[in-house]
């Protein structure tokens, strides 16, 4: 976490600062980006926010693009409301040394207020104009014509291609997980061997079931949610025995059983 719904949810609480002018930014100095942001920043209008995988894009006037990746731990705060309490695997608290970006706007409400990135772990990226030319299609849009070409010719597991956010942007560990349970695909299948059907089976469960775990607060809301990934149950589906194995370096939750 976050994964691309938690980005999502970024954006939309990003994009209520359309209108507002940049007054002041402070940055944690270790970003590569520092004293860029510092510098270009103010005096620039928000004009919105996009999002691209597990990036949120803030476009700003006169042009230039903020670009915020938040790692594991990072969490969007905007006029001190966090859209997002407590990320699954991060803490709640909101500790004003955890600040690694606190952009100030000019004037009172609804023009003034701020923008914070807080980031216990200081894993979250700040770039300006990021390239975003290498990500794939989105993950809650990609369609079989789509994921047939992102997996041509990949002879890895399926999870690790849809992890490759050069394939499909967006998707998380946990997001993959539900994904291929829904569509009855194991996880260590080469990506290469899915069939037509396959594929639309994969893109229908994510059309369907990201959306709506995006409604329900993001990534840990899913069937395959962080206590099911710690107790290991039997599977929701069919009862069968479900498993925990690590593919393509990540720790991942399936079941054999329905799971082809």
């Amino acid at each position: 976490m976050p994964e691309g719904l938690e980005a999502e949810i970024y954006r939309r609480a990003a994009d209520v600062c359309a209108g507002r002018t940049i007054a002041t930014v402070d940055v944690d100095e270790r970003q590569a980006a520092a004293s860029e942001l510092r510098s270009l920043l103010p005096g620039r209008r928000v004009v919105g926010a996009r999002r691209v995988g597990k990036l949120v894009l803030v476009d700003l006037q006169p042009r230039l693009v903020l670009g915020l990746h938040f790692g594991m731990t990072g969490r969007l705060v905007v006029d001190d409301h966090a859209p997002i309490a407590e990320l699954e695997y991060g803490s709640g608290r909101d500790d004003p040394a955890w600040d690694r970006l606190v952009i100030r706007f000019r004037g009172r409400p609804p023009r003034g207020g701020s923008l914070r990135v807080n980031d216990p772990r200081r894993w979250a990226v700040f770039t300006l104009d990021p390239d975003v030319a290498r990500y794939g299609p989105d993950a809650m849009t990609a369609d079989a014509s789509e994921l047939a070409a992102a997996f041509a010719r990949r002879r890895a597991p399926v999870k690790a291609v849809l992890l490759d956010q050069t394939a499909i942007a967006g998707y998380g560990n946990m997001c993959v997980d539900e994904v291929l349970w829904h569509a009855g695909i194991g996880p260590t299948r080469p990506a290469s061997s899915l069939t037509t059907p396959e594929l639309e089976r994969l893109a229908g469960a994510a059309a369907e079931h990201l959306p709506a775990m995006l409604g329900r607060g993001g990534s840990h809301t899913g069937v395959i949610s962080p206590a099911v990934r710690a107790a290991i149950p039997p599977c929701p589906r069919d009862g069968a025995p479900m498993r925990r194995d690590t593919i393509g370096g990540r720790t991942t939750v399936w079941c054999p059983h329905h799971q082809r």
